[in-house]
């Protein structure tokens, strides 16, 4: 057994274009796991091996890895950085123990990489610092360094310094052994060599070590005291303390390098089994109670002496069938084990577990606590849920994913790709859980939702690519509702004479709007048997049958209340299908009387902007009908929070990008529905009238 403090699970994240999957491709082909390494920007790529990721330069999905270093086993995770895919980023960070923030030596800390700072930060996972691309145009680590400080509260653990900038980045000083690692043109990492630091860096190197040998050391307040009074620590007391202040995230160690031409991996890597920790020194997972959701105050201890936990974190579907990626928290896994899914209370027989390597594998038959691996063709296994042994069930705290807010509707361009593309939309809707699809009940129309635009825009290309189903693809719409405003006393009487029995129905009943949030609520207040109790069901049947459609432009009526308070009947033609009948008859005089009014939906805005552009934001917003609730600096900008409907906001993140030169981001979730303004309202319903008319 392979001893579980010499694996590191990590993550590797950034902003897009900050060179995360370079910083991989060389992380590989040091490790002797590829010989040719591949290069982002022209589409080869060893972890973007989807067509859409080669063709954009961008990552979609997270790929995992595996590779050794000094005899360490890593398993990496290559994450994407566009804010559309937090969602793989989130996931990711939820099953590993630490990771690699890789940062721009031009561009900086940027948006994105503030976000998964953040998801990292709640994920409790330590990090170390990678400023990449210092041999770029405009490059500066020491600002980069400010940033972090800044932007990201963050404290970094300087312990690499750049030998020259720009087109002269030649290698870098390693603070603590006080060393210069020079690399020579021939672009080879093997290819450098150790000297004594340059004579114009010796002051500032000196300095550096200085502070991070103060830095370090308040992890450990007895190696403080004899350091203050002039005793020079030993080597491994710095390196032990920096690992104990990485792994409670009091600081995290900086390198610097340039991850396309080879300069200073090395020194990552080894930081990497130096200071990350190993899956026994992380806090274990919680386990929860299956009903209630709630913490049961147990946790998975990694260890494979305990019995089987493992978190299925993400599903992909490849030309070899569904994988189901794992991550085993405790306990050991053996090829033709049975396990349960706690979550959906069934077992299923493990047939084939491998290790995977981007889109390669290499077969497994057993694995163990600490390990990330895939399991092939897992039947109801969905992301979030807990594999366990079967005597021992337990649940594993779940990934909460955000809701979609936003829908296309999709229709296959030739008949015949109906089928084809429901499979396709299965599969995908397992492999990512922020993307959502329903049928319309009244066009039969199919309809994608997701978290943005370009979320839907992927989506709809990898149906045309990886499945090869052409679509025809509608506006983005938006989910419309209707209520009432005013209380209306009325009557109703269904009455049909024809041979035989006939039918007959009466009812007086008031209408009157809702509290938000109601629904649909139904009493009746009938003494003396006017209208038989047996047909109480039959009348609310009636009324709550009409409510899917509204008396303006047929969206769904919320919140209204109806009590019935007399009527009539006779004692052979009154039945129960007469009573709903009438009801229907009902909702349908007394609805456009009851002031009906449009409502839509509203969203809770958060966006961020550099403080120089606050003014064009907010100005942008209220133009975009929005209510500005709440500003707040930050320390590199303000965050504005706004209610905005949805239906302003399609394209926004186009404008936002315009007005803010690409600095700004924002999110947004649906917070509640409201009244439309009048002229919305109307245009609104003369389209939907345009609609039906046209069917």
């Amino acid at each position: 057994m392979a001893d579980l403090s010499h694996y590191r699970n990590i993550g590797i994240f950034a902003h897009v274009d900050a060179g995360k999957t370079t910083t991989t491709e060389r992380i590989l082909k040091l490790t002797g796991k590829i010989h040719k390494t591949g290069e982002v920007h022209d589409g080869a790529a060893t972890t973007d091996f989807m067509d859409q990721e080669a063709e954009r330069g961008i990552t979609i999905q997270s790929a995992a890895t595996t590779c050794f270093w000094k005899d360490h086993r890593m398993n990496i995770i290559d994450t994407p950085g566009h804010v559309d895919f937090t969602v793989e980023v989130y996931r990711s960070l939820k099953v590993l123990d630490g990771g690699v923030g890789v940062f721009c030596g031009s561009g900086g800390v940027e948006p994105q990489s503030e976000t998964n700072w953040r998801y990292a930060n709640e994920s409790e996972v330590a990090r170390l610092i990678f400023v990449n691309k210092l041999d770029r145009l405009g490059a500066d680590f020491y600002r980069v360094v400010g940033q972090v400080e800044k932007v990201l509260g963050a404290t970094p653990l300087v312990m690499t310094l750049p030998i020259g900038t720009e087109d002269d980045f030649v290698g870098v000083v390693d603070v603590l052994s006080q060393k210069a690692y020079v690399w020579d043109d021939s672009g080879l990492p093997e290819n450098y060599e150790v000297t004594d630091i340059p004579a114009d860096m010796v002051d500032d190197a000196a300095a550096y070590r200085e502070q991070l040998i103060e830095t370090a050391l308040e992890q450990d307040d007895d190696l403080l005291m004899a350091y203050m009074e002039g005793e020079e620590p030993s080597l491994e007391d710095i390196k032990r303390c920096i690992r104990t202040g990485t792994r409670t995230m009091a600081f995290f160690p900086t390198y610097c390098g340039s991850a396309f031409k080879n300069k200073g991996i090395q020194l990552v890597l080894d930081a990497v089994v130096d200071y990350l920790p190993n899956p026994v020194e992380v806090d274990a997972q919680p386990l929860t109670d299956e009903e209630t959701g709630e913490a049961t105050g147990e946790v998975a201890t990694v260890s494979t002496d305990e019995p089987l936990r493992a978190l299925a974190f993400k599903i992909m579907d490849d030309r070899f069938g569904a994988l189901t990626f794992i991550r085993i928290y405790s306990g050991v896994l053996n090829k033709g084990d049975t396990i349960l899914n706690s979550f959906t209370g069934k077992t299923e027989r493990v047939g084939r577990m491998v290790e995977m390597h981007a889109d390669d594998r290499t077969e497994l038959s057993t694995a163990k606590a600490g390990d990330i691996i895939a399991i092939v063709g897992m039947k109801n296994v969905q992301t979030g849920h807990t594999l366990c042994d079967p005597k021992h069930p337990c649940t594993l705290e779940p990934m909460i994913f955000p809701e979609p807010v936003i829908s296309i509707a999709v229709a296959p361009k030739d008949k015949g790709s109906t089928e084809k593309m429901g499979i396709a939309i299965g599969k995908m809707v397992a492999e990512d859980p922020s993307f959502q699809v329903e049928t319309d009940e009244d066009s039969g129309e199919t309809i994608l939702k997701g978290m943005g635009e370009l979320h839907l825009d992927i989506k709809v290309d990898i149906l045309k690519r990886t499945y090869g189903v052409e679509l025809t693809v509608g506006q983005p719409q938006v989910a419309y509702r209707e209520t009432i405003t005013q209380a209306i006393e009325d009557s109703y009487t269904h009455k049909k004479q024809s041979g035989g029995s006939g039918q007959f129905g009466k009812i007086d009943y008031r209408i009157k709007p809702g509290e938000q949030n109601s629904g649909f609520v139904f009493n009746s207040i009938v003494v003396g048997g006017n209208v038989p109790k047996e047909f109480f069901p039959a009348i609310e049947k009636g009324f709550k049958g009409m409510m899917e459609e509204g008396p303006l432009a047929g969206f769904p009526l919320l919140d209204v209340e109806i009590e019935l308070y007399d009527g009539g009947f006779h004692a052979v033609d009154s039945s129960a299908v007469a009573f709903e009948i009438a009801a229907k008859g009902a909702y349908r005089q007394s609805m456009p009387k009851a002031g009906p009014q449009l409502l839509e939906p509203v969203m809770k805005v958060d966006v961020f902007t550099p403080e120089d552009h606050v003014g064009d934001v907010i100005g942008d917003l209220n133009r975009r009908r929005g209510m500005i609730k709440d500003q707040e600096a930050g320390v590199t900008g303000v965050r504005i929070k706004a209610d905005v409907p949805l239906s302003e906001m399609f394209g926004y993140i186009g404008h936002l990008r315009t007005m803010t030169s690409g600095r700004g981001q924002f999110s947004m979730e649906f917070s509640h529905y409201s009244a439309c303004p009048a002229n919305v309202a109307e245009a609104i319903i003369a389209a939907e009238k345009e609609k039906k008319a046209a069917k």
